[in-house]
């Protein structure tokens, strides 16, 4: 693909990157509401309106940041908030709540990739059309990190969620306690750069994955 100016770049990440935060958020929340729990519906956080979402420094600011120092991607919006106490089942619907949001970055990611495939299928008639092709790479990659990142199993993150259900109480509770300083191990390992080593293979495997399944792999 050509080298983009900024502005271009900007432009095609914006929309994946909102869609991308956004529908991982709701998708917490109406698991949680389907499972018992009508905290996120009450205070209206079940909404495909992005501003509900947006954390201004981890959804705007240190993702801009990153993005034009390093070219990576990395932040957070601001979490749904779930009443686990009010699930049915505590530990099983702590786990399918916390596997709902990398669930829905999956799904966003396959219809990003259909999206690169309209865009192929249209370029030749429509040459503006390869700006779906160059949003649908996008797409695919935010929904990639997102999902990647949120299974890591340190809490809060989501694999942390899911570790900590299917641990026995005691191990759960000993676990537990290491929540506080999750933000702070997670900002090491991206200072270290332990981050990027974890992620960036695995996510270039599944984006080829992907980008095979169209064509441009």
């Amino acid at each position: 693909m050509e080298e983009l100016t900024t502005l271009q770049q900007v432009t095609i990440w914006i929309l994946p990157v909102l869609f991308a935060i956004t529908v991982h958020e709701v998708a917490h929340g109406w698991v949680a509401f389907k499972l018992g729990d009508d905290t996120a519906y009450r205070l209206g956080r079940i909404t495909l309106n992005p501003i509900s979402h947006i954390d201004p420094i981890g959804t705007v600011l240190l993702p801009l940041l990153l993005f034009a120092t390093t070219g990576f991607v990395f932040g957070w919006a601001k979490p749904v908030p779930v009443n686990f106490n009010r699930l049915r089942q505590v530990r099983r619907d702590m786990a399918l709540v916390a596997l709902a949001g990398p669930g829905a970055n999956l799904l966003m990611a396959i219809f990003w990739t259909i999206i690169v495939k309209f865009g192929l299928l249209l370029t030749d008639a429509f040459p503006v059309a390869v700006f779906l092709i160059y949003m649908g790479y996008a797409g695919i990659v935010i929904n990639g990190i997102l999902m990647i990142l949120n299974l890591l199993p340190i809490l809060p993150l989501d694999g942390g969620r899911v570790l900590h259900s299917a641990l026995p109480p005691n191990l759960a509770y000993s676990f537990g306690r290491l929540e506080p300083f999750g933000l702070i191990i997670l900002v090491v390992l991206l200072l270290t750069g332990i981050l990027q080593d974890v992620l960036l293979p695995m996510l270039n495997f599944m984006s080829q994955q992907f980008l095979w399944f169209v064509g441009l792999a």
